[in-house]
């Protein structure tokens, strides 16, 4: 849904998909594309002529685009948190500012983590498509060992990647009694201090000891494929392996290789290596639990996204610095 607010004839705000909540741009029009995915070509015809463009994580942002938009745009606003999908240094040439919207996608990306970590752990997919089909009325209840899960309760936590969705994560696994371990850069107090009193260990040391394993670094040349079949071969035969984060961090075939062969219990993927594409391997295996990129989908925290970056643009469009500028 969008709204405008006195707009002017010279200005106008290219919206690439239909976003909750109320966008409110001052002194523009708005133009949204509706519900659809936009083709890169039908990408430069709606959005020629725009001051500002906002765009989904799923739109590239290259020169290729900035230059059929024109020289007047001053802006591209991402509804996401992460950026991969914006050539920063085409937008830096060509004096285009870009934001984000951090904090809006913490809370829901973080429960989802948690929502696919525990229909891993007790197969609640597998035990749903059960209760759904004939067999259950007909068989009844099984033995008392059918779909038994794996237990989280004092097992270990490796947060890869200790920024604020990773934090989140960690801080839901204490209802667990969980022990948490974090990779990063740098070191981080908030996740070594109480409650969470957390190691900082290497990635290897940590995909050792780990029983889960979410991941939540962003994507970049250093992280894609850091989980690929070496890694995974360090991991326990229990360790599940959760990702929220980006798709190329992990190399779909190695994953869909050691969940074949049981070399680890399970994997829950919200993001995948070639989005929308899923790996064929990955699709018929009972062992992982897939969603359609749905990480920050609470309606709350989608609006709160909406909200940011109708200030983004506002202060692009007024000449101001943004509130959520990454290049």
């Amino acid at each position: 849904m969008t709204s405008t607010q006195n707009t002017s004839a010279d200005l106008f705000v290219a919206v690439t998909r239909s976003v909750p909540g109320m966008l409110s741009i001052e002194n523009a029009t708005v133009r949204c594309a509706g519900d659809g995915v936009l083709k890169p070509a039908d990408m430069k015809q709606f959005a020629a002529g725009a001051s500002v463009l906002v765009t989904m994580y799923h739109d590239r942002v290259d020169a290729d685009l900035l230059d059929a938009i024109g020289s007047q745009i001053k802006g591209v606003c991402n509804f996401a948190v992460g950026f991969n999908n914006i050539d920063l240094e085409a937008c830096r040439q060509r004096g285009v500012v870009v934001t984000n919207t951090p904090n809006a996608v913490t809370e829901g990306t973080a429960d989802l983590a948690w929502a696919l970590l525990l229909a891993v752990a007790r197969g609640i997919v597998p035990a749903d498509r059960y209760a759904r089909s004939r067999a259950y009325p007909d068989n009844g209840p099984l033995s008392m060992s059918a779909f038994s899960g794996a237990d989280l309760t004092g097992r270990n936590l490796l947060i890869v990647g200790a920024g604020r969705i990773g934090f989140g994560v960690a801080m839901r696994s204490l209802g667990w009694g969980m022990r948490v371990q974090y990779v990063a850069r740098s070191r981080h107090w908030d996740f070594e201090l109480a409650p969470l009193a957390a190691q900082r260990v290497s990635l290897e040391e940590g995909l050792r000891n780990a029983d889960v394993v979410s991941l939540h670094v962003p994507l970049s040349p250093a992280t894609t494929h850091l989980i690929d079949a070496k890694a995974l071969s360090l991991m326990k035969p229990n360790a599940i392996l959760i990702n929220t984060a980006r798709g190329p961090i992990v190399d779909e075939a190695a994953l869909a290789q050691a969940l074949k062969e049981n070399r680890i219990y399970g994997a829950g993927l919200d993001v995948y290596e070639r989005e929308p594409e899923v790996y064929p391997g990955l699709l018929d295996l009972d062992n992982v639990t897939l969603t359609p990129h749905i990480g920050s989908a609470e309606v709350r925290y989608r609006e709160m996204m909406t909200d940011m970056v109708s200030e983004n643009v506002n202060a692009i469009l007024a000449g101001k610095e943004p509130p959520n500028r990454i290049a």
